[in-house]
């Protein structure tokens, strides 16, 4: 076990080395406390869901492995996620898709309610968390050959509409009762696996969807909407309706949230140059942190450098007060719970570092065109000793330090996980 009295005398030295930079770690351990991520629950139940558990995943998603203690029962997953909230750092909040609804009635996805996720509400109340809202356009009879909202068919676009006011309503609920902004997130999977011949048309029948979706009004500090593009998927690999260009000029013209999820690009894009292009037109961001190893993998998230230039730019550019941070990956091949922490301390300790540098100093060197100052301290702080303010934070804030917490999960698997069947 770590020891706090080492813990406090490695920090009193980079405390030291970090204010001869000029930097101030107590303020800025202050400001880390106040950016909240956005746990994802489908980590811990494979996208099983309530409503359709039996139901096989479409839409190009899968999960890959068979780790014991698989979240069954919403008691279970809440539990799950409970366990992990107790070992990350700070107050967060926890994101769910619509086929989590907890209801004794057989319900379809048109029909949801927001009093079918009131077990969510209390329960977020008990952990003082947020919630935060998919709507699940996949894994359903009535996705088309691949389409929904953008389909040609109008019964299977108005289904699809109905289940995306009702997601709203839900979303604007878990506002109303928690006390905080809801962010409400559509992906749908529409396209087609060869070369259209009109790539037109299936885009004006979406924004029509999407307008009818969004009709009715909903107070923006219960609830606000954001539209998640993607580059390609499988069964969609010629021609996807929601693109990334789509939807930013959506989320633009709409006044609305636009997502980006690190999995949905290119793997030689760099999506980090995306945010400063797009905040200075837009409302704001929902950002999917993911780690598309081959593409959309969704590995769970390491401290790599694809995350380390997202929160660079996040940070330097004064973005995180216009960005949403949510986690989006799934891994049956490891702990579930413990996926969720790798993945959110990852995230702090790459916010943690950026936030570290001296940031105005560093800028007055660019602007100075002084680019040898520029990229001596930005080498030289790789290796500023950044972990030891991370470990003086975990500790602060109640949660084990170092890798310590795997002793928690160790205990969680013998006494809860692997008992059951």
């Amino acid at each position: 076990m770590v020891q706090k009295q080492s813990v406090d005398q490695a920090y009193e030295i980079a405390k030291a080395r970090y204010a001869e930079l000029g930097v101030d770690t107590e303020a800025v351990m202050a400001e880390l406390k106040k950016v909240k991520l956005s746990l994802h629950c489908w980590q811990g139940d494979d996208i099983h869901g309530f409503l359709f558990p039996g139901q096989a995943l479409t839409g190009g998603i899968g999960v890959s492995g068979n780790y014991p203690g698989i979240a069954r029962t919403p008691d279970e997953l809440s539990g799950d996620l409970h366990e992990a909230l107790s070992l990350i750092p700070g107050s967060h909040k926890v994101q769910l898709h619509a086929i989590y609804a907890v209801t004794n009635k057989k319900k379809d996805l048109d029909e949801i309610e927001p009093e079918d996720f009131k077990y969510w509400v209390d329960w977020a109340k008990q952990e003082r968390i947020g919630l935060d809202m998919n709507g699940t356009f996949f894994s359903h009879p009535k996705v088309k050959e691949n389409f929904t909202l953008a389909s040609p068919e109008a019964g299977i676009r108005d289904f699809w509409i109905e289940h995306g006011k009702r997601t709203r309503a839900v979303a604007n609920y878990f506002g109303e009762q928690l006390g905080q902004q809801s962010v409400n997130n559509l992906w749908i999977p529409d396209g087609f696996k060869d070369n259209p011949v009109d790539k037109a048309t299936p885009r004006l029948r979406l924004i029509k969807s999407l307008d009818a979706i969004d009709e009715k009004q909903y107070d923006e500090k219960n609830t606000i909407e954001a539209f998640e593009g993607k580059l390609f998927g499988t069964g969609i690999e010629s021609y996807t309706v929601g693109s990334h260009l789509f939807y930013n000029n959506y989320a633009i013209t709409r006044n609305k949230l636009w997502t980006i999820d690190a999995g949905h690009w290119h793997p030689t894009e760099d999506v980090s140059d995306k945010f400063s292009a797009f905040l200075p037109f837009g409302k704001g961001l929902m950002l999917h942190v993911s780690r598309p190893v081959r593409w959309d993998s969704d590995h769970v998230v390491i401290f790599d450098e694809a995350l380390v230039r997202i929160t660079r730019s996040l940070v330097r550019d004064n973005e995180l007060s216009k960005t949403n941070i949510g986690l989006d990956f799934f891994d049956a091949t490891i702990n579930r719970v413990a996926a969720w922490v790798i993945g959110a301390r990852a995230t702090q300790k790459a916010l943690l570092q950026a936030m570290l540098e001296p940031i105005d100093q560093l800028k007055k060197a660019e602007l100075n065109y002084d680019f040898t100052q520029r990229l001596v301290e930005t080498e030289e702080l790789k290796s500023y000793p950044f972990a030891a303010v991370w470990d003086k934070f975990c500790q602060d804030n109640g949660t084990p330090v170092g890798m310590d917490w795997m002793k928690n999960i160790r205990q969680y698997e013998k006494d809860v996980q692997f008992k059951r069947d």
